[in-house]
């Protein structure tokens, strides 16, 4: 006796899904915490002095209606390389990333500790912020949900649970 086609191709499905369904585990919370800087690495090199310059024209010329008017960083060149001359730094491990300082010497930035740790959720990526000594910030983005188990750095390490 033969099995019809419909029955065959559920057992077909069957036998595959029934593997996966027990190899399958339970998510796990991975804990999360804020990287030290000083096993961080520059990826991209500071601006020039003319790139700076360059982009300031650009930026803050006519077509700055196109950027929305940042009158402050706009007010002079120095205003501008306070707030534009940086550089992209990772993690060691290359979770997070941020543009760091370069006005700040590599020493300094490396020296700098964690002072708090932050989540935002927009629409489905998960940004976890560290802030540091000095105004700098590393940034983790992720599709999976964090929430921040302790927030202040200064007690201990900070760190957050992501699933």
């Amino acid at each position: 006796m033969t099995m019809p086609f419909s029955a065959r191709a559920r057992l077909a499905l069957l036998s595959l899904a029934l593997p996966a369904c027990v190899l399958a585990t339970p998510a796990q919370a991975e804990a999360v915490s804020c990287p030290a800087l000083d096993t961080a690495v520059q990826v991209a090199a500071c601006p020039s002095d003319a790139e700076l310059h360059y982009t300031f024209v650009g930026y803050c010329s006519d077509n700055a209606r196109l950027y929305g008017r940042d009158v402050m960083t706009c007010a002079s060149f120095e205003n501008y390389k306070a707030v534009k001359n940086t550089a992209l730094w990772e993690s060691g491990d290359g979770a997070f990333s941020g543009y760091l300082d370069c006005n700040v010497e590599p020493g300094v930035l490396r020296a700098a500790k964690a002072v708090k740790m932050s989540v935002e959720r927009k629409s489905n990526l998960t940004r976890l912020i560290c802030d540091y000594d000095n105004d700098q910030r590393m940034v983790m983005r992720t599709k999976a949900s964090c929430t921040v188990d302790a927030a202040d750095c200064s007690a201990g390490e900070c760190r957050a649970s992501c699933e």
